[in-house]
C-alpha cells in the first residue's frame, strides 16, 4: 500500500506540493508497543465536548523552495502552543495560523519539533485567553471504536472536513520515505479505515465525545482506505521535552542551522546552491559530494540532515566534499539561521 503524510495538495490553487512523503505501512506490531489506552492528561469525559474547538488550519511560506503548503493543528495551551506534525512546518520560512471558531489569524514561531517521531510546536503570537482541544484522557482505545479525523483537507481552510470510520489496528508501525528517498519509521501508531486526505496532517483523531486521542499523520494514497495516526500520549512525550528548552538526538529546540544546498537524490550530492548563503561561500558548487561535516562522516542526504541538526548558527565547522573533478577538499563553513527541517 503506498500512504503519503497528508500535509498539502498540488491540486490546491496556489499551493505547491512538498515534501511529499510515501509510506508503506507494515500493518505489523511495533517491536516495542506500548501498551493500548491512556492519551492526555484528563479523565472520562462526562460533558461532550464541541466539535472543532482548538483546532487551527495552518499555511505556510516555503521561501528557499518558493512554494505554499497547508495542514492542521490543535492548539494545546491557552497561550497559544499548537501541536502539528513535523512534516507540516518542515522548509517554512513564514507561518499564517487561523483558529477555526474565532477566524483570528496569527504569525507563528517553531518553538521545536522531532523529526524522526514527526511532531512539532509552534508558538502563536500575541495569543492568550484561547480556547484548547480536550483531550482523550484515560480514554481506553481499541480495535473497532469509531473515530473522527478532522482536518484542513486540501487546504482549502474553513470549518475543518471530518473523515468518520473506526480504529482497525493498535500499536503499529510505519515507514516513511520522502521523494528524496530519505526515510523515517513511526512506531505504535494507530491505524484507522477513516478516509483522510492531504491537509489533514497535524489535526485530531478523535473519539465519538470529541476527545483527542491522537495526532492525524498519514493516509492512504491507493487501495483501501486507511489513515494513520499518533497517540497523543505519546505525542506529548515530545512536547513536554521540546518545552524543557533542551535539544537531544530526537528534539530540536532553538534556531535551525542552514547551509544554503539542495539535493535531488538520497545522496550528499549537491543539487542546489543558494547564492550567497554559507556552502556558496564556503567554495562549494552544484555536483560536490558532501563528505564530512563537523568531524561526522557523511554518505547521504539524510546524514547531512542530522549532522545539521547539532550545529548551531553562526558557528564555523569544519567540512569536506569531493569537487566535480573528483578531488577531496577540505574547508570551514558558518551556517546560518534557517527554515526547520
Amino acid at each position: 500500500m503506498r500512504l503519503t503524510h497528508t500535509c498539502s495538495d498540488a491540486l490546491v490553487p496556489g499551493l505547491t506540493r512538498r515534501l511529499l512523503l510515501a509510506v508503506l505501512a507494515t500493518l505489523a506490531p511495533a517491536v516495542a508497543a506500548s501498551p493500548a489506552g491512556a492519551a492526555g492528561h484528563t479523565s472520562h469525559a462526562t460533558v461532550k465536548a464541541r466539535p472543532n474547538v482548538g483546532i487551527v488550519n495552518i499555511y505556510t511560506t516555503l521561501g528557499y523552495e518558493h512554494g505554499r503548503a497547508a495542514g492542521t493543528g490543535m492548539i494545546i495551551s491557552r497561550s497559544g502552543e499548537v501541536l502539528t506534525n513535523n512534516h507540516v512546518i518542515s522548509g517554512a520560512t513564514k507561518f499564517k495560523v487561523v483558529d477555526v471558531t474565532t477566524h483570528r489569524k496569527y504569525s507563528a514561531t517553531v518553538v521545536g519539533y522531532s523529526v524522526p517521531r514527526d511532531i512539532a510546536v509552534l508558538h502563536l503570537a500575541h495569543a492568550a485567553g484561547l480556547r484548547t482541544v480536550k483531550r482523550g484522557g484515560a480514554v481506553p482505545l481499541h480495535v473497532g471504536m469509531k473515530v473522527v479525523a478532522r482536518g484542513n483537507a486540501q487546504g482549502r481552510g474553513g470549518p475543518p472536513k471530518t473523515a468518520r470510520g473506526r480504529i482497525i489496528a493498535l500499536h503499529q508501525q510505519i515507514q516513511a520515505r520522502d521523494e528524496a528517498g530519505d526515510t523515517e519509521t513511526l512506531n505504535n501508531v494507530i491505524a484507522t479505515n477513516a478516509p483522510v486526505v492531504p491537509g489533514y496532517s497535524g489535526g485530531p483523531l478523535e473519539n465519538s465525545q470529541n476527545r483527542v486521542l491522537g495526532i492525524v499523520t498519514a493516509g492512504s494514497t491507493s487501495g483501501a482506505h486507511r489513515g494513520f495516526a499518533i497517540p497523543l500520549k505519546q505525542a506529548l512525550q515530545i512536547v513536554r521535552r521540546i518545552e524543557s528548552g533542551k535539544s537531544n538526538a530526537t528534539v530540536h529546540v532553538g534556531p535551525t542551522a542552514f547551509l544554503g544546498v539542495g539535493f535531488n537524490d538520497s545522496s550528499a550530492k549537491i543539487g542546489q546552491i543558494l547564492a550567497g548563503k554559507p556552502a556558496d561561500v564556503a567554495g562549494l558548487v552544484v555536483g560536490d559530494v558532501i563528505t564530512a561535516l563537523n568531524g561526522t562522516a557523511i554518505s547521504s542526504r539524510a546524514d547531512v540532515r542530522q549532522t545539521v541538526l547539532t550545529l548551531v548558527p553562526g558557528e564555523s565547522v569544519p567540512i569536506g566534499w569531493t569537487d566535480t573533478n573528483g578531488v577531496a577538499q577540505t574547508g570551514t563553513i558558518t551556517p546560518i539561521s534557517g527554515p526547520p527541517q
